[in-house]
């Protein structure tokens, strides 16, 4: 088992993943309530190494980090995954926020998803005036739509069948057939919308 030296170049050698590593090697463990006694009989790691690898005091070889990450039910390839992403990845102002509107100029679509996973998941505010209709053409086979009515109540036809949704309900239809949602009472209604698409995982 190689230990970070005492001096810079030792160091710098364990900071390509040793830094985040002990933390997360901890944060398992804990999270299955094994002690380090537990961890390094179901490992055959010394203890005295998982704790070391847990204050970050050593870069352990690969085969080491395997036999913790078996231990532990996960991957090494999770394990030294690293997050570098901001705990806040957008703020959208509201110019910068989208707003589609229907034919008839009575139904508003507000965009609140983000623009770069518009390929499999949409996601709207949606607003219409009374007598206020949105139809939309058929989304690819498998697509979903979701709506949940805030406020005042909406039709929804799908295939030739209508749907009545107030306000505190949700309904959840094929998307992938002509759908129109309507407005027949005589208040707006208010509701979201989340499109669900089918997408090739690769």
């Amino acid at each position: 088992m190689a230990k970070a030296g005492s001096g810079k170049a030792g160091k710098a050698e364990a900071k390509p993943y040793a830094a985040g590593l002990g933390k997360t090697i901890q944060r398992l463990r804990k999270a299955y309530k094994m002690s380090l006694g537990d961890l390094s009989e179901q490992s055959g790691v010394a203890k005295s190494i998982i704790s070391q690898i847990e204050r970050n005091e050593t870069n352990p070889t690969l085969g080491t980090v395997w036999r913790l990450t078996e231990a532990l039910d996960t991957t090494v390839e999770d394990v030294l995954r690293t997050d570098t992403r901001p705990v806040f990845l957008e703020h959208a102002g509201k110019s910068a926020t989208p707003v589609l509107m229907s034919e008839d100029g009575l139904c508003r679509l507000t965009i609140i998803g983000a623009l770069d996973v518009v390929g499999w998941v949409q996601w709207y505010d949606f607003r219409a005036k009374p007598g206020g209709r949105l139809e939309s053409e058929p989304h690819q086979m498998g697509s979903s739509e979701h709506l949940s009515v805030l406020k005042g109540a909406l039709e929804v036809t799908v295939g030739g069948e209508t749907r009545l949704v107030k306000a505190g309900e949700t309904l959840r239809y094929r998307a992938d057939r002509d759908h129109v949602i309507a407005n027949t009472g005589k208040t707006e209604a208010h509701a979201t919308m989340v499109v669900v698409l089918k997408v090739t995982v690769m």
